[in-house]
């Protein structure tokens, strides 16, 4: 394999993809209106993920909470990563609490939890949404592949038919970002 043969696989990949993913755009459109009414009874968006979802989950608040492309008021959406409180928890209840904790302390109803899991299947998002749930919090779950244990959970699901982690992950900065350019010209109403 070379780098350009594997740059065309990619690519015939997300052209395959791409032809299955416009099936999401009710999805697309119910996660964004998710945010808008939280932000409209002044609640926030809370995200996480594990790993590369870990990574968009701090990206995704960044560009609600800073901006986007335009300079609009700040949007309240935090990251449930800062590395002390993770590592707390971790220590003291275990890894599979460290979202579930920060919701129990921060969310109330009316906000939004953003979680992303690629499998559907990780313990710590699992029970970040089960305690969304018990607060009244609305849960979006952004998956991939068949969408897990997580499939039939969320109040809205976002599940990628790909098996391949990087496309999940492209397809899941997509709609954020599609979303991100319509939150911009909405932003004055809210």
């Amino acid at each position: 394999m070379t780098p350009t043969s594997a740059y065309k696989s990619a690519l015939d990949e997300w052209k395959s993809l791409a032809n299955q993913i416009d099936a999401l755009a009710p999805t697309v459109e119910a996660f964004g209106l998710a945010m808008k009414n939280s932000w409209q009874q002044g609640g926030k968006i809370m995200f996480a993920g594990n790993g590369g979802s870990a990574a968009d989950a701090m990206h995704f608040a960044e560009e609600l909470s800073v901006r986007f492309h335009k300079n609009r008021r700040a949007l309240a959406a935090i990251s449930l990563l800062d590395s002390s409180v993770i590592t707390c928890c971790a220590n003291d209840f275990g890894f599979d609490e460290i979202f579930a904790r920060q919701i129990e302390a921060l969310g109330k109803p009316g906000d939004v939890f953003v979680g992303m899991s690629t499998s559907g299947n990780s313990p710590n998002i699992i029970r970040a949404f089960e305690t969304s749930k018990k607060l009244g919090v609305k849960t979006v779950a952004l998956l991939g592949k068949d969408g897990g244990k997580l499939r039939g959970k969320c109040d809205v699901e976002l599940i990628v038919p790909s098996q391949t982690t990087a496309r999940i992950q492209e397809v899941h900065k997509l709609v954020f970002h599609s979303l991100c350019v319509w939150i911009d010209e909405i932003a004055d109403g809210l």
